[in-house]
C-alpha cells in the first residue's frame, strides 16, 4: 500500500492523495479517458467528511463533481496540480459515486497512466456481483442459473484480486460485464445473497469458472480452446446447451476474407484452392485446418486453428467448412465453449436442478468453498463438500423430461 500524501484539502475537497482498500474490495477499472468528471451520489462517504491524512477535520462532504485530468505524470482537480498521480476516495457502508456519468457503490481510485486519467471503482465484493450477474445474466432466469452465474462471478473476480497491480479488473466482456447500480436486478440481488461467499475451488484455490453464452451441445476443453489443460474443463456433451437461441447458424465469409484471415495467422501458400477441417477435437472443434493453395499447402492447428474460425466473425468454433468462395461455416453456439454454458444452466435449472448441481456438471472435480478470509493470492477458502456429480446418461434423461409438466428432483 501505498503511503498518503498530504496536500491541501482546498485541492483535494475530500479525496486523498494515495491509494489502499481492505482484502474482500474489488478494483475495478470502469473508465479511462483524458479528463473525467467524479461526483459523490450518496451518502457523504464516511461519517464527519473526508479529510487528508494528518490533515484537520473537514466539514461534511457536500454533493459535488470533481473534475480530473493529467498534466505530465500527475493528476489535476479542478484545473489545480495535486502533485500526485493518484487520487483515494474510499468506500464506506453506503456509499455511491458518479464516475464518468455511471454510478457505483463505493469509492473511487483516480490514476494518471499513459497521459489519461484512469477511473477505479473500489467496492465490497458482493456489492460488486449486484452489478456484474444481471449484466452477464438475464435476471428473469431461474433462480438455480443466476445463483450458479453468481457464484462463478465471485470464483472468477476472486481469483483475480491483486493488490500489487493497479487494478483486478475490468468493466467489459474482456473481464466481466459490470454495469454499476444501474444494472441491479432484486432477482439477481436474490441470487448473490442466497450465494454469498460461495466459490468454487480446486486444490484449495480459487478454480477457473470461464463460462460461454452457449456451447452449442458439447463443452470444450480449456486444453484445445487456449492450450492450458485443467482437470475440470473437460469436453463432454451438454444436451442442455443445445435448444439455445444459436443452436444452429451460418456464415457465409468471402474469399478475399479468408485469403486476410489465414495471411494474418501467418499461412504463406499463395491464392487459396481450398481450406477444410483435417482433424477434429472431441468436441467437435477444428483442431486442424489444412490451406492449399498456388504455392503449396500449410496447416493451422490447436488453438490457432480455432482462432483463424473466430477471426473469419464466427460466433463459435463448432464448426464445420464447406466451399471456398463463399466459405461456408455452419455451426453450433456462441462463445469459445469453455465451463458454464448459460442456455445449458437455463436447461439445468428448467429441469429443477439447483445450482449446486450446475456447478458440478460444469466443473466437476470441484468443491464448493466459502471465502474465510482475504482474497486474491494465498486466498483463505474453507472448503464445504465436492460438488454433486450429474452421470451423463442421467442428464440426457433429465434432457427428455426437461419439456414435459414437472421437474426432475
Amino acid at each position: 500500500m501505498r503511503s498518503f500524501l498530504r496536500v491541501g484539502a482546498a485541492v483535494c475537497g475530500g479525496l486523498l492523495l494515495g491509494s489502499g482498500a481492505s482484502a474482500l474490495n474489488v478494483r475495478v477499472l470502469v473508465a479511462s479517458a483524458p479528463q473525467l468528471t467524479v461526483r459523490v451520489a450518496a451518502p457523504a462517504p464516511a461519517p464527519g467528511g473526508l479529510s487528508v491524512p494528518g490533515a484537520p477535520a473537514a466539514a461534511p462532504l457536500p454533493a459535488q463533481a470533481w473534475t480530473v485530468g493529467v498534466t505530465g505524470a500527475q493528476l489535476t482537480l479542478n484545473g489545480q496540480t495535486t502533485g500526485s498521480a493518484t487520487l483515494y476516495l474510499p468506500p464506506s457502508a453506503g456509499s455511491v459515486v458518479d464516475i464518468a456519468g455511471k454510478t457505483y457503490r463505493g469509492g473511487v481510485q483516480l490514476r494518471a497512466e499513459g497521459g489519461a486519467v484512469q477511473g477505479i471503482n473500489v467496492v465490497d465484493l458482493e456489492d460488486y456481483l449486484r452489478g456484474v450477474v444481471p449484466a452477464e445474466m438475464p435476471a428473469s432466469w431461474p433462480a438455480a442459473a443466476v445463483q450458479a452465474q453468481a457464484v462463478i462471478a465471485r470464483t472468477y473476480v476472486t481469483a483475480r484480486i491483486n493488490p500489487a497491480t493497479p487494478f483486478d479488473t475490468c468493466a467489459t466482456d474482456a473481464c466481466q460485464v459490470y454495469g454499476g447500480v444501474a444494472a441491479e436486478k432484486p432477482q439477481s440481488d436474490a441470487a448473490v445473497a442466497a450465494t454469498r461467499a460461495q466459490v468454487v475451488a480446486f486444490g484449495g484455490k480459487a478454480a477457473s469458472t470461464f463460462f460461454s453464452s452457449d456451447n452449442g451441445g458439447f463443452t470444450a476443453s480449456s486444453a484445445e480452446v487456449w492450450g492450458k489443460d485443467l482437470p475440470y474443463l473437460t469436453a463432454k456433451a451438454d444436451p442442455f446447451s443445445a435448444g439455445g437461441p444459436r443452436a444452429r447458424w451460418q456464415l457465409e465469409v468471402p474469399l478475399g476474407r479468408v485469403q486476410e484471415a489465414a495471411g494474418n495467422a501467418g499461412v504463406r501458400v499463395g491464392a487459396l484452392k481450398s481450406v477444410t477441417v483435417t482433424r477434429v477435437s472431441e468436441s467437435g472443434r477444428p483442431l486442424e485446418i489444412t490451406f492449399v493453395g498456388a504455392t503449396g499447402s500449410g496447416k493451422l492447428t490447436g488453438a490457432s486453428a480455432g482462432g483463424f474460425v473466430r477471426a473469419l466473425g464466427a460466433p463459435a468454433t463448432r464448426v464445420t467448412l464447406a466451399g471456398l468462395n463463399p466459405l461456408v461455416l455452419s455451426g453450433s453456439g456462441s462463445g469459445h465453449g469453455v465451463g458454464l454454458s448459460q442456455y445449458g444452466a437455463l436447461g439445468l435449472a428448467n429441469a429443477g436442478y439447483s445450482h449446486l448441481h450446475v456447478l458440478g456438471f460444469y466443473y466437476p472435480g470441484t468443491q464448493l468453498a466459502t471465502l474465510t478470509g482475504r482474497a486474491g493470492a494465498g486466498d483463505a477458502l474453507m472448503a464445504v463438500a465436492a460438488l454433486p456429480v450429474l452421470p451423463l446418461e442421467q442428464v440426457w434423461a433429465a434432457a427428455q423430461l426437461a419439456a414435459r409438466p414437472g421437474s426432475v428432483q
